[in-house]
């Protein structure tokens, strides 16, 4: 099979999304993903528990990066396609220097989307420093978001328009809705508890505090389906996959897994 035919994904019939588990309508077509005849192999077919668990077993080979390294990877994962010496920040948005990275308020810095305190994984090479939810963002911002689980409401974030927050909760801008649900959804999968950290899950509620928690599981859902994977988030799935970790974030190649495991 020639490269061309493994980038290009086959549409699915409309009708095929009714056989899902999650009645809930999608914009984003079912696709047959490049990677079903090798790397999702042995998750074909499977739904639920055993859908989760053949995922696990897949994302778990992977090379795994220092915090330290974190900073380089992120220069490239994130890079902005219009000017290759930026990054874009996740949640504002904006178009920055990669050099501008470090502790200042307008600098910018690694959030860890499941936020670290959410099983206290703190930075330890593992969760706290897997790049697949680790992303570039504005100091003061990624401080107003802190460890908040996620949900809709609250009020606006001045520093980043579209961003709304409150005492225990945090709405990312709708352009990365669900890219922030694919992450905590990643992680869930990928961090089962049997490598030494906490078995990561959602849960339907907020202010989970310290507990190995994030919700809110149902909004993350409907944020998965209304916002699908764009050019920026498959591209970032992609280098990731190639150049850093070598495992892939399974619901940006197949969002419609959400549904069948949660």
């Amino acid at each position: 099979m020639t490269a061309a035919a493994l980038l290009v994904g086959i549409t699915v019939p409309a009708a095929a999304d009714a056989a899902t588990s999650d009645p809930t309508p999608t914009r984003a077509r079912t696709t047959v993903g490049a990677y079903d005849d090798t790397y999702y192999k042995d998750a074909l077919g499977k739904t639920g528990p055993e859908l989760k668990s053949a995922l696990h077993t897949i994302i778990s080979d992977q090379t795994k990066l220092s915090y330290d390294q974190v900073w380089d990877a992120l220069k490239t994962t994130d890079e902005d396609p219009a000017n290759s010496g930026n990054v874009i920040l996740l949640y504002t948005g904006r178009s920055q220097s990669k050099s501008s990275n470090g502790g200042d308020p307008d600098q910018w810095n690694r959030e860890h989307v499941w936020a670290k305190s959410h099983g206290d994984f703190g930075t330890a090479t593992g969760p706290g420093t897997d790049i697949h939810h680790l992303r570039p963002e504005d100091v003061s911002v990624n401080s107003t978001r802190g460890n908040k689980d996620f949900d809709n409401g609250g009020s606006a974030v001045g520093e980043a328009p579209g961003n709304n927050t409150d005492a225990d909760s945090f709405e990312p801008r709708d352009a990365v809705k669900g890219d922030v649900a694919r992450m905590i959804l990643y992680m869930a999968v990928r961090y089962d508890g049997d490598d030494g950290f906490a078995d990561l899950e959602p849960n339907d509620k907020v202010d989970n505090g310290s507990a190995p928690a994030i919700g809110r599981l149902s909004v993350l859902k409907q944020w998965s389906d209304e916002d699908p994977p764009d050019a920026f988030e498959k591209n970032r799935n992609q280098v990731i996959y190639d150049q850093f970790q070598h495992n892939r974030n399974p619901f940006i190649d197949h969002p419609e897994w959400v549904g069948s495991i949660w």
